[in-house]
């Protein structure tokens, strides 16, 4: 799921479409700079597109994709370079006569004839690496494998092109060293210095969203680097954040499946080597052996507890609220050891939740009448990609009028009636699914909800009848003679 793009841009789509028939006329670029940050299970990439307008009023950017990277893309943004302000992508898919994924971005000017601008894209990818070797004993390392095309794909002509792939570990073992390029470089297509591998400068590339460059020229390139840490993905996650206006509280609580996705554990594991390692202070960078989360500010009763009852190697750091309106860094830390050592290819399930006071996420519009309170979507594990997540946010039993708004588009999105202790009619339950979340896909689920008065006393009306009627069957009961013989 690529995050942060819409359908509802600004310019007429006929004219898009003109403009990517004659994409290959409005700009050239000048050059292209790409930097990958190699990582675990997330890798982020940041494309740098230096343009210029061959025509007056050019304003319609395309992006391309290449199929491979388009499918392992989980997160997209464009920027103008030194803007903090995201611009709006309109992505069109793949193209069968190209072969490439296309986004279509509109300057916030348009340029005139020679004009340049510099456009930024930032993407997250998921799935592009993978261990190697596949299998590893507890005293071995953990190595990984990047897999990527070595062109960029554009529908314009580029003067240059340079690609810099960068670990975070000083440790390389191979790379891929292209051939048959001699008709963009005259020198040494790849070169190492440090972590970094880069390849290129390219000169002279054309317009490559065309089968023919695609099938003539693009080759894949691999790297083969050392990564110190555990790779962690969390397989599914169930994120349920329930409101209680009478409690004047906001409990949220995370199922979670979390897995190494390391390579697998080789032979049988030894205790006495994961506590010889531990005592030297050399654990193996494929072991799982404690996680470390920033939960919000505020919070209050954490709770902590696997399959079989509550884990008592668990900590945490409560940090006070924090005023609405003040931006802060502010979190609550909180530190846990999973129940035993999660080596590659291990998994472990647990539950997390904690209560927050709604005063901290609830805020009251006077002109609508209505109450709009702020969900966070996740919480970020190191690291880590979310493959599966449900997001369920259950609103006061008799809330109507119920609006939300997401951050980024959920695959499926639904509204149901949830029945608790206590209830009635039951609650309104929003329930928000997506795939494939990154560290760049936080934000806040705002949702919109009217609470009538009538519907505020529904749960005491109703405790206070149930009462009411125990009492009166106890009472009548008192006064029945039930004895078979008086």
């Amino acid at each position: 799921m690529a995050g942060r793009w819409g359908s509802g841009i600004s310019f007429v789509v006929l004219t898009l479409l003109a403009s990517l028939a004659l994409a290959e006329h409005s700009f050239e670029n000048t050059a292209i700079s790409r930097v990958v940050d190699l990582g675990g299970s997330l890798v982020h990439v940041t494309t740098t597109y230096t343009v210029r307008a061959l025509e007056d009023d050019s304003s319609i950017y395309t992006i391309a994709l290449g199929e491979d990277e388009a499918k392992k893309t989980s997160w997209i943004q464009a920027k103008m370079k030194g803007k903090a302000v995201s611009l709006q992508l309109e992505k069109f898919g793949l193209n069968p006569t190209t072969g490439a994924f296309l986004y279509a971005v509109e300057f916030p000017k348009a340029l005139k004839l020679n004009g340049t601008a510099n456009l930024v894209v930032e993407t997250v990818q998921t799935g592009a690496t993978y261990a190697w070797p596949k299998t590893a004993s507890q005293k071995d390392d953990q190595s990984l494998k990047y897999e990527a095309d070595l062109f960029i794909l554009s529908p314009y002509p580029t003067l240059i092109q340079r690609t810099k792939i960068k670990s975070q570990f000083p440790k390389i073992h191979s790379y891929t060293t292209p051939e048959n390029v001699e008709a963009f470089t005259m020198e040494s297509p790849v070169t190492k210095s440090g972590a970094t591998v880069t390849y290129g400068p390219y000169s002279n590339i054309p317009a490559s969203t065309n089968r023919e460059f695609v099938q003539g020229q693009q080759q894949r390139v691999t790297v083969h680097y050392e990564y110190g840490n555990p790779i962690l993905e969390v397989s599914k996650l169930e994120r349920s954040a329930e409101i209680s206006h009478w409690g004047a509280n906001l409990n949220i609580q995370d199922n979670v499946w979390l897995r190494n996705a390391g390579p697998e554990l080789k032979g049988h594991f030894s205790r006495l080597e994961f506590q010889s390692q531990n005592y030297f202070r050399r654990t193996a960078p494929h072991t799982l052996g404690s996680v470390s989360l920033h939960l919000p500010a505020g919070i209050h009763d954490a709770y902590f507890y696997d399959l079989n009852g509550n884990v008592s190697t668990s900590h945490i750091r409560y940090t006070p609220s924090v005023h609405k309106g003040l931006s802060s860094n502010h979190f609550s830390l909180f530190e846990f050891r999973p129940r035993y050592p999660v080596l590659g290819g291990w998994n472990y399930s647990f539950t997390l939740g904690w209560d927050s006071p709604l005063a901290d996420y609830v805020g009251w519009d006077k002109e609508n009448g209505k109450y709009i309170v702020g969900i966070p979507v996740q919480t970020l594990y190191p690291g880590a990609v979310v493959n599966k997540a449900e997001v369920k946010i259950i609103l006061p039993e008799g809330a109507s009028d119920v609006k939300f708004y997401p951050p980024f588009p959920a695959s499926v999105n639904s509204i149901s009636n949830h029945i608790s202790y206590l209830d009635t009619t039951g609650r309104p339950a929003i329930t928000l699914k997506y795939e494939q979340l990154t560290d760049r896909h936080v934000g806040v689920i705002y949702v919109e909800y009217r609470v009538s008065l009538s519907a505020h006393l529904k749960k005491p009306i109703a405790v206070a009848t149930a009462l009411m009627g125990i009492f009166a069957l106890a009472f009548t009961w008192k006064r029945v003679d039930t004895r078979i013989q008086k």
